[in-house]
């Protein structure tokens, strides 16, 4: 391997590690629960769009977070059939598990608006009016 990929893998997980850790620090939350919630949260997210729009948003997530992002997605299922916020909101629950103790409003909030600082404005407006009225507003508009 030569030291040019050693240096973008390593950057590469630096990238993803600072996705979580800002993460974990917007919601008080530890490293590891906030690294199962922005999984949660993107896979959800890209089960709700088209396969299309699935696609123009994971290029600009950092490789890793590309990764987590596309992990286990069947395309032929997307978007998903029922696309309102309560679905939404189960699906995140039941991806992340089931904790009393977690307002997932807020949670799914904190992940959109961590993609908001990370993601082009472009993109961003792409991916809420691909979505419902209802679940839009879980993220934050500009």
């Amino acid at each position: 391997m030569t030291q040019t990929s050693i240096s973008s893998f390593s950057y590469a997980a630096q990238q993803a590690q600072q996705w979580v850790n800002e993460l974990a620090e917007d919601l008080d939350w530890n490293v590891h629960r906030a690294y199962h919630l922005l999984k949660a949260v993107l896979t959800a997210l890209r089960d709700w769009l088209s396969p299309e729009e699935a696609a123009d948003l994971s290029a600009q997530l950092p490789l890793l977070i590309r990764g987590i992002y596309f992990e286990g997605w069947d395309p032929s299922l997307s978007p998903a059939t029922e696309r309102k916020k309560r679905d939404f909101v189960i699906r995140v629950e039941k991806s992340f598990g089931f904790e009393t103790n977690i307002d997932f409003d807020t949670a799914i909030n904190a992940v959109f608006k961590l993609l908001d600082r990370h993601i082009s404005h472009g993109e961003i407006v792409e991916v809420r009016n691909s979505m419902k009225k209802s679940l839009r507003e879980l993220w934050p508009a500009h």
